[in-house]
């Protein structure tokens, strides 16, 4: 786990290749097709499960993650295999590692075009009847919040979720605020230079919008309002680096409170070193 720009990434593809491990991608939009620069995807992506899965404009959060991992994960205990889950969603991370009790499951399509197709009273009402205290938790000046928090409360729940016993290490690559919010900003700028925006124009231009779940991403309306000419280039780059910067402190904050992690140092070398020590240890 880490923060965005940690260099998490090269960390666990130098470990999987000392552990023969398989790569499980926990990023929350590197699952989605097409967004590749923008969501700094790795090179080798054929080393990776749940990368690639999904279109932009499909919903997918963590209790469609969190199923499928487990899937995979099943899979590779039963085979022996040595696995790596990497990314930084750190729900993700925590939900499947803490086996969490109770996930939503993806949407049902089904019942999203019902909700589509009811007026907007009568779903409050319902959501009021249903589960007050949800309701009093939603903004019900909101459809999309309103018929989102029906969705959940009318969909179908997923069962609790259930680990292999593997033996588990968590670790946490965390480097120094100035040195992140300095990577962030070379990043940010690097990926605008290598077709970020080139990469949103073809993704406009095969139908996906601007709305649509996958652009959530940060950086990726930003720059597409660069594109509609709203704001200008340097504004764009300028506030997506904010941004970056704002949500790495918020993963921060948040692997400050993860169960168990082991936080190692941000030089590469030792970073690698004092990883293949605690999990020989884990192993012993």
């Amino acid at each position: 786990m880490g923060p965005t720009a940690s260099g998490k990434t090269a960390l666990a593809e130098d470990l999987a290749g000392r552990l023969e491990a398989r790569l499980i991608n926990a990023d929350a939009f590197q699952v989605y097709r097409g967004l590749d620069v923008g969501t700094a995807k790795p090179a080798r992506r054929e080393d990776y499960e749940l990368i690639d899965i999904k279109e932009p404009n499909e919903a997918f959060g963590v209790g469609g993650w969190t199923h499928l991992a487990q899937a995979i994960l099943a899979s590779a205990f039963a085979r022996n295999r040595n696995v790596i889950v990497v990314g930084g969603t750190g729900l993700y991370i925590r939900a499947l590692f803490e086996e969490y009790a109770s996930m939503a499951a993806e949407p049902d399509p089904e019942v999203r075009a019902r909700l589509n197709e009811t007026n907007i009273e009568e779903l409050r009402e319902r959501l009021r009847r249903l589960d007050p205290a949800i309701a009093a938790r939603t903004d019900m000046a909101n459809p999309v919040r309103v018929r989102r928090a029906l969705e959940r409360l009318e969909g179908k729940p997923m069962d609790p979720v259930r680990l292999p016993p593997f033996r588990k290490v968590k670790l946490g690559l965390l480097p120094p605020t100035d040195l992140l919010d300095e990577r962030i900003a070379r990043r940010t700028s690097e990926m605008v230079h290598n077709g970020w925006i080139q990469e949103i124009e073809r993704l406009s231009q095969e139908g996906f919008r601007r709305g649509d779940p996958g652009f959530r991403a940060i950086g990726y309306r930003t720059l597409w309002d660069h594109l509609e000419r709203k704001i200008g280039l340097d504004e764009a780059i300028a506030t997506t680096i904010a941004e970056t910067r704002r949500y790495a402190k918020r993963q921060r904050t948040w692997l400050r409170s993860e169960p168990e992690l082991v936080e190692l140092s941000t030089t590469d070398d030792d970073a690698v070193r004092k990883a293949m020590e605690r999990i020989d240890n884990v192993l012993m």
